[in-house]
């Protein structure tokens, strides 16, 4: 692990403003203990804050409301960042989306290198959409321009 740092660098700006996927890590509201959810709607607004969209069916909605620490989990750049913050919701319930979504800014406090020493991540995993694809594609053009409205 590396030192922290306390902001998004060039490229991880960059490839959070693009679409991608990343690991949400926080505190479950009923037991305490922690979870992680693969979640791709996160946006990168500036280089010390990460919005990101939930649906309200999930549990991290409430998780975020009750303990606002995170860690967001990022492959990329040969390496995995582990992004901690504290998130507070941003609008509630997202606007202009057709489902009852909740939007979350995290201010981040530390980005390190998660990665362990000696070893260089050789590709960053790749997922698919399996369900209809200009459906897929609607969606998240409509979930990521209220994001970035929000």
């Amino acid at each position: 692990m590396s030192e922290a740092v306390a902001q998004l660098n060039e490229t991880l700006l960059a490839m959070l403003q693009s679409e991608t996927f990343v690991l949400l890590n926080t505190v479950d509201a009923e037991s305490g203990g922690p979870t992680s959810t693969a979640i791709s709607w996160i946006y990168a607004v500036s280089p010390s804050i990460v919005r990101l969209a939930v649906d309200h069916r999930s549990r991290l909605v409430n998780n975020m409301k009750v303990n606002p620490l995170v860690t967001i989990t990022v492959f990329g750049e040969g390496t995995v960042h582990a992004i901690n913050g504290r998130a507070a919701v941003r609008q509630d319930p997202l606007a202009d989306v057709p489902f009852k979504m909740c939007c979350f800014d995290v201010e981040i406090e530390a980005v390190r290198n998660a990665l362990f020493y000696g070893a260089h991540l050789e590709s960053a995993p790749k997922y698919a959409k399996v369900y209809d694809a200009r459906a897929a594609e609607k969606l998240d053009g409509q979930v990521f321009t209220a994001m970035q409205k929000a």
